[in-house]
């Protein structure tokens, strides 16, 4: 005996193994992982670097900029500063482009759940 979609609907009445496959949902990740993916890979390959250079390249990190500011001290403090900056750009992603799209999906779940 094969199961229709119907006998994978919990109490409550929302099938949410077919909203995992809605054009909305499906959406939503994609632009999710548009994001994370590219930025992940762009971070890991900036944080690499930097502790590539401060091994392989003493002599280029300790290059001073001014006074007893060197290279490495420049591109170490730079790893904070990439890091808030990534943070408050998913931050705005997050809230003007991934946002209204969930929060439509869970309108339509919770319409689907009140009116079973």
């Amino acid at each position: 005996m094969s199961e229709s979609s119907t006998d994978t609907v919990p109490p409550g009445g929302v099938d949410y193994l077919a909203e995992e496959s809605a054009p909305r949902f499906r959406e939503l990740k994609r632009k999710h992982r548009g994001f994370v993916f590219p930025m992940s890979i762009a971070f890991l390959v900036w944080y690499f670097a930097y502790v590539l250079l401060s091994s392989f390249a003493p002599e280029f990190m300790a290059q001073r900029v001014s006074g007893d500011i060197t290279v490495g001290l420049v591109l170490g403090l730079g790893q904070f500063v990439t890091t808030f900056g990534i943070t408050m750009w998913y931050v705005w992603y997050a809230n003007h482009r991934l946002d209204p799209i969930s929060a439509e999906i869970r309108e339509d779940l919770e319409r689907q759940e009140a009116s079973a």
